[in-house]
């Protein structure tokens, strides 16, 4: 390839690169309510469960929606190639689907059969599961570091709390006698119990009041843990040593802003120049 078309080359994936990072800096405006939104189930689904409550039956949807809209919100094609396109409008599709399967039981009085509820339990697994994958991408690529992208950080962990909580429910529901509920197994308690499980077994606490009861729920522990040691290891660590080095040429700008510090001597010149 000449010189020429190298350099234009170089110069289109500057661009590209120049572009990707401006579209990644205007989510960071994304990542305060998706932390707020993966924070609400949490606090919310034991309301959820109170019988005799008039608006209690509808805070699961509600709080899935919000969320499955947060989330396509946040996650937009990155890199506008025809495949990145392609690939967003499924995952936008699925979302939009999994949030009207959690409906169902309200708008038909429950679930018309066991296999409906169990193709609505994949979907919204299968969603919350690329939610996590694509948000720990775009995590690992913004190009700064600041309390937004801290928050983003905090929510993503949330979020993979969130996604074992929902992956244990639907094993449960596809493979009875998984996980050992303790003395909540009624089904209104399901998702809720496996929800404190999937946190439970994040944090390495391991009360063991909800335990895996064959070898699907053991590898789902297995995994859950595996996912909280590699996320804060390796995640928080690469958002934390570049928020730590951003501020320290921060601290080094406004050095030789205010003169404290001499520019090299190459450098120097130049400007005098």
């Amino acid at each position: 390839m000449p010189p020429v078309a190298r350099a234009a080359l170089t110069e289109h994936e500057r661009s590209g690169r120049r572009q990707e990072e401006r579209r990644l800096l205007l989510l960071e405006e994304q990542f305060v309510p998706f932390l707020l939104l993966t924070l609400l189930p949490v606090f919310l689904m034991p309301v959820a469960t109170i019988r005799g409550v008039g608006f209690a039956r509808f805070l699961l949807p509600v709080m899935v929606s919000l969320l499955v809209l947060q989330s396509i919100r946040l996650l937009p094609a990155i890199r506008p190639s025809s495949s990145e396109l392609l690939r967003v409008q499924l995952y936008r599709l699925l979302g939009l689907l999994a949030a009207l399967g959690t409906w169902v039981p309200l708008l038909v009085g429950g679930w018309p059969n066991q296999q409906l509820r169990v193709v609505a339990l994949l979907m919204l697994t299968v969603f919350f599961l690329t939610t996590t994958v694509r948000f720990v991408l775009v995590l690992a690529r913004v190009p700064r570091v600041n309390l937004k992208v801290l928050a983003g950080a905090a929510a993503g962990y949330v979020h993979l709390g969130l996604t074992g909580g929902i992956l244990a429910t639907a094993i449960q529901v596809i493979h009875p006698g998984s996980f050992n509920l303790g003395v909540e197994a009624h089904n209104d308690f399901l998702l809720d119990r496996l929800t404190y499980f999937s946190f439970v077994t994040l944090g390495g606490l391991g009360y063991g009041d909800v335990l895996p009861s064959n070898p699907l729920g053991e590898r789902l522990a297995i995994l859950l843990s595996l996912s909280s040691t590699l996320y804060v290891s390796l995640l928080m660590g690469l958002l934390l040593g570049r928020f730590i080095a951003n501020r320290e040429v921060d601290l080094i700008e406004e050095e030789i802003e205010e003169g404290r510090l001499p520019l090299p001597l190459d450098v120097d010149r130049s400007r005098k120049e």
